[in-house]
């Protein structure tokens, strides 16, 4: 025989293989969905497959079925109808008969079932499932999952940190480094090009446990009036079954005993999620390979945002550490709490009747606060923060670009995600494809798609508006309890005199205000929640990307103005159109408008910062660790533990708490709502990215201690990027260059100083503003605090505004006039209490700066962008490997296969036509 005539035959045979380890599921059974089950399949409920009932053996830790072959790749649980009261039977018997009917559909789809009973209650039976190897190469095409074919033979480049980087990261002893493969995505007609050293282990757990949840997420249970209806999904929320979940491996403490069990659980809680292994870098790699690349893209985006907020806290602690060391040094400080200076000057009062004339070095400590937050280290940091915001999104692109090719997801197409059960349920009008052309079900047409949008934009529309009326309530309050504070307080404080100097009405009204808007964020953020879901569940997206793509917007632009609505308030709002002591302006025509704190906005607005902040950091922790905890408590409680038998593996994960539909979604709004505050107001809070940074040390290992000990195992799913989230935090990033410059403009002192500075010796501000020694001419802040004060004549107070009380050191004969901050004409200019020309250099000032800032930073941060490549070249290099190892195994294969069987017929076409070889063979 000859080499030609043995390459056919073995050819002949690998067909036949490969045509039998396809069985029943040809393309034409996946196209047209002939193989799924319906309703009606089953005329006698006699003839249904039924799962394989046994009894629970003594192997509390396996995996496997009880012949100790077949792994577990799914668990299903529910209470036995028959186990119920008599009375209550035959309101069950339609779950019971969705449930046998799904269940005979997953074992006509190819599944294999195992039941048992619990060994703690008695009425609760799961149902343990199995993929067959015939099941998970039909399901891995159709999923197009990407598989080995070769072990990549391109060294990857060592980094000059590694040295560094070693001491922090896990032990390889005993996290072994994954082998990195070349992949391309299955297909069974060529199922002998891809690496396939044991069928056991070819499709790990956590792609099994992916194929059986899409089996069982389009099963059929039900078929009335030509309505198909499918989906795990559904039968749990109605009840047939009370859960659905892959297995966790083993204990998350103790190692298993069976070999065959890698462990994977183990190792992550020793050496992640362990309060001890703090300070190790995350096994990326195993988290992505235990539960699948949408948890593993989130840590490792967390990780990474973490790290780099390293830099940032470090330069604002440098940044608070010089206002601190300064607070007491510089001149506008100094002038505030000298006797001599800020002690003779008489402030108005600042509301009406009740408020009373006040000393301006009563501010003195407050100044001083004031100090260590608003001084020209802050401008310098705000421009770094807006550079280093540009830093961390574009690293963090090429951090992603590296993870989507070592993890397989950089080819992961949006055509290729497949849709959402409760979108194929609802599928009804055909529409025509406009990129194939052909027709495809959909489940509403135009029109009511627009509506179905339009309703969900009208609701967040309408809870953006409610959230503005619930600050306007805050408003109010702040107005009217003002007055409260400022008439009580002086009375009774005076037997805590050192109170006083720290504890002003604007203090108390600032942090009485936060404290509620900070409950009524959290109670608008629960009620607003469920509204969110209900929205997208209405507008029925086609995948699950979608899907949370679209409650990522809404749940974001709500969280946005809740918890940013009052610091916008404070830094752009208050004070800033308050009138003079003769013309206050009202609200509503019965309150005042507030002013700020005699120091100024900055303070109130670090203060709601921190308040708001820590807060929600103190709030999501208790909620994130306390509760699932006491929840397993609870449950274990209730449930006991059978001293003569041991809890087998689907059981203990079953008393374990459920993620929920929507995943890490609330990790991910949690942190982006953090770095908003990072970002957005940096100006006025240098340590925010400093308990950012210690809030997310520790909120790694909350996250990764509950997902692996509180939680049942999640059900991996393929995610490329953080989706939604990306473009969200590129809005907070521009969006911050504009409020960070707006509050060093407009909240803060600094550009006055500036003028003033810049000013000084240039007319007419020498004879107007300069202090009195007439030979300093030079550059100077000395005499600032004077030139920020306006003089007001007490004689023109109106009854309305007029103070009730007196102090004791005021003398009605020689103090005749008061001070605010303003820049208008005293009494008796021509331009009597108008808005003076210092004042328009000062607003022309500010506009300038944050124009040139602004132009400054956006061509900063474009350079960037455009210098920093957002894929690395050596990933570049592996892609095209792959690529071309891809298209030469997979492709120029069959190729040479079709050369050599026509072979003979084409040298003789070319020897006896001298035809060319290349126009008979296929390209």
């Amino acid at each position: 025989m000859s080499m030609n005539d043995r390459d056919d035959v073995r050819l002949d045979v690998e067909m036949e293989e490969v045509e039998k380890l396809s069985g029943i599921y040809n393309d034409k059974d996946l196209v047209e969905q002939e193989f799924y089950p319906t309703y009606g399949a089953f005329n006698d409920g006699s003839d249904m497959p039924k799962p394989e009932w046994v009894e629970v053996n003594q192997q509390s830790d396996s995996v496997f079925f009880n012949d100790g072959k077949r792994r577990i790749d799914f668990v299903l649980a529910y209470e036995d109808e028959d186990m119920k009261e008599y009375e209550k039977r035959y309101h069950f018997q339609r779950k019971k008969m969705k449930r046998e009917h799904y269940e005979a559909s997953l074992i006509k789809m190819g599944l294999e079932l195992e039941a048992a009973r619990s060994v703690v209650e008695e009425k609760l039976v799961f149902v343990k499932v199995h993929t067959p190897w015939d099941v998970l190469c039909t399901y891995a095409e159709v999923m197009h999952l990407q598989m080995p074919i070769q072990i990549n033979d391109l060294k990857s480049r060592t980094s000059t940190f590694n040295c560094f980087t070693k001491i922090f990261s896990p032990s390889e002893d005993i996290i072994h480094p994954e082998t990195e493969y070349f992949t391309a995505p299955f297909e069974k007609d060529r199922i002998n090009h891809f690496l396939i050293e044991d069928q056991e282990t070819f499709f790990n757990p956590s792609t099994r446990s992916r194929i059986a949840n899409y089996i069982l997420s389009r099963a059929n249970y039900e078929m009335t009036d030509k309505v198909r209806k499918f989906g795990i999904n559904k039968l749990l929320d109605t009840g047939v079954y009370k859960a659905a979940f892959p297995l966790h491996d083993c204990r998350f403490n103790v190692k298993s005993e069976d070999l065959k069990c890698p462990n994977e659980r183990y190792l992550l809680y020793r050496e992640w999620a362990h309060p001890r292994s703090f300070y190790k870098l995350q096994p990326l790699d195993l988290i992505r390979k235990y539960y699948g690349e949408k948890v593993g893209i989130y840590f490792a985006w967390l990780g990474f945002y973490t790290k780099m907020l390293v830099v940032a806290a470090f330069f604002g602690l440098c940044c608070f550490i010089y206002g601190y060391k300064t607070r007491d040094t510089n001149t506008w400080s100094i002038e505030v709490c000298d006797p001599e200076v800020g002690g003779r000057i008489i402030m108005c009062p600042q509301c009406d009747r009740e408020c009373t004339y006040w000393k301006l070095n009563s501010t003195c400590e407050s100044t001083k606060k004031l100090s260590i937050f608003d001084h020209y280290g802050t401008l310098v940091f705000a421009v770094l923060m807006s550079i280093w915001v540009t830093i961390f999104l574009e690293f963090w692109k090429r951090h992603q670009a590296e993870l989507n090719y070592e993890w397989d997801t950089a080819e992961f197409l949006e055509q290729e995600e497949l849709p959402r059960p409760e979108y194929e349920a609802k599928c009804k009008y055909e529409k025509i494809n406009p990129v194939t052309k052909e027709k495809e079900l959909v489940p509403h047409r135009t029109c009511e798609k627009c509506l179905r949008v339009s309703c969900g934009v009208g609701t967040v529309l309408f809870w953006i508006v409610l959230i503005v009326a619930s600050v306007v309530g805050i408003i109010v309050y702040r107005l009217s309890v003002f007055f409260v504070f400022a008439a009580k307080m002086q009375h009774d404080l005076k037997e805590l005199e050192p109170l006083k100097e720290y504890l002003t009405p604007q203090m108390a009204t600032s942090v009485t205000a936060s404290i509620i808007s900070f409950i009524i964020i959290m109670i608008l953020n629960m009620v607003y929640e469920k509204v969110a879901i209900m929205i997208t569940d209405f507008e029925l997206p086609r995948t699950q990307t979608d899907y949370e793509n679209s409650l990522t917007l809404k749940m974001f632009l709500f969280q946005f103005v809740n918890y940013y609505s009052s610091c916008f308030y404070i830094a752009f709002f208050k004070g800033k159109i308050v009138g003079y002591p003769k013309s206050p302006v009202y609200w509503l025509g019965k309150y005042r408008n507030e002013e700020c704190d005699p120091s100024g906005c900055l303070v109130e607005l670090t203060t709601q910062l921190t308040i708001v902040m820590g807060g929600k950091a103190i709030w999501n922790n208790i909620q994130e660790v306390l509760l699932p905890w006491i929840k397993n408590i609870i449950g274990r409680y209730k449930a006991g533990k059978p001293a003569e038998r041991q809890i087998p593996r689907w059981e203990q994960d079953y008393e374990l708490q459920s993620l929920g539909k929507l995943g890490l979604f609330y990790e991910y709004l949690e942190m982006v709502i953090q770095f908003g505050f990072v970002t957005l107001f940096v100006a006025s809070f240098p340590l925010a990215p400093l308990l950012a940074l210690l809030n997310n040390l520790f909120e790694i290992r909350v996250d990764a201690w509950k997902l692996t000990t509180q939680y049942r195992r999640v059900v991996p799913e393929k995610a490329q990027d953080i989706g939604a989230w990306q473009p969200i935090l590129q809005g907070i990033a521009i969006l911050a260059v504009v409020t960070n410059a707006m509050i060093i403009a407009f909240t803060s002192d600094m550009i006055p100083r500036l003028v003033y500075y810049w000013s000084l010796s240039v007319e007419p501000y020498t004879d107007q503003y300069s202090p009195t020694n007439p030979d300093n001419m030079n550059n100077t802040m000395k005499g600032y605090i004077n030139s920020t004060l306006s003089v007001f004549n007490i004689s023109d107070f109106s009854d309305r505004s007029k103070p009730n009380k007196l102090p004791m050191w005021f003398n009605n004969e020689t103090d005749t006039t008061c001070r605010y901050r303003d820049f208008r004409y005293p009494p008796g200019h021509p331009h009597e209490y108008m808005l003076s020309i210092y004042y328009w250099h000062v607003i022309a000032a500010k506009l300038a700066f944050i124009i040139v800032v602004e132009h400054i930073v956006y061509f900063t941060k474009f350079l960037l962008e455009y210098l920093i490549p957002d894929v690395p070249a050596t990933v570049k290099e592996q892609i095209k490997r792959e690529s071309y190892l891809t298209q030469k195994k997979l492709h120029e294969t069959n190729l040479k296969l079709v050369r050599k069987r026509v072979g003979s017929m084409a040298n003789k076409l070319i020897k006896d036509n001298e035809i060319p070889f290349e126009l008979i063979t296929p390209k």
